[in-house]
Formats: C-alpha cells, structure tokens, sequence
C-alpha cells in the first residue's frame, strides 16, 4: 500500500507487479532468474481522487502513456524485493511531482532606491565611457 496523504493511499490491489528478466550484464546468474520488477498502475481505474487523476492525466511525463497507464521498469538491484519497493517509490515519487500545487507568483515593482542605484550606475558608466573619447 502506498500511502500519499492521511486521505489518499493506492492498495496493492490497484497496482499489477510482474517479474521479469533483467537487462544487461550479471553472468550466470542473470539467465535464471527474473529480478527485475515491471510495474503498471491505470489512473483512470484507480481510487484517487480526481484532482489527482487529472494532473497525472494532463502530465507530459515519459512514465505515463496516453491511454493513462503508469509504466515503470526497476532493475537497478539484483534483489527482487529491492527492486519492487524501488518501483513503488518512484510511483509514489512522481505521483507527489506532479500533484504538487505551486504557490501563485505576486508580480512586484522595482523599490524607488533601487530604481536610484540603477540610474546612478548607468550615469557612471556613460560618464566612463564619455572620458575614453580622443584628447584634442
């Protein structure tokens, strides 16, 4: 179970882990045993609420594919287990990504002593600048 929040949590029920064989290199040990973890999630058949499921849907996140299934591959380990509870983390990862509410940006204006340091440096500057002309 992953819980997201005191009111929201997905059950085991929701989410479909299969083994599978892992990519590259592990000798022997690689072609007889199925340690890597392929887990699916559908947010459409899920209980999230639907906040939740429309950002997850709206998201262009490579994870999620158009349909709304939940895609993710763990085979960073050679345990089965650690790379089940890998994959489940990084659900619950990016399902807190892209459910987070950003704070709404309060435009400001420029202080009137900064808008006084500016002009006096664009003054000095000019006047520098003024100073390098030919000497006659």
């Amino acid at each position: 179970m992953i819980v997201l929040s005191r009111n929201v949590t997905i059950s085991d029920s929701e989410l479909e882990i299969t083994a599978i064989r892992a990519q590259g290199a592990g000798g022997q040990h690689v072609n007889k045993s199925s340690t890597a973890i392929h887990l699916r999630f559908d947010i459409r058949a899920s209980s999230l609420p639907d906040f939740y499921k429309e950002r997850l849907l709206n998201a262009n996140h490579h994870l999620i594919t158009s349909d709304g299934m939940v895609i993710i591959k763990a085979q960073e380990y050679r345990s089965q287990e650690m790379n089940r509870e890998a994959a489940l983390k990084r659900l619950e990862n990016l399902i807190r990504e892209l459910t987070v509410v950003e704070k709404a940006r309060r435009p400001t204006r420029p202080t009137l002593a900064s808008k006084r340091r500016r002009l006096e440096g664009k003054a000095q500057r000019s006047n520098t600048k003024a100073l390098r002309g030919k000497v006659l």
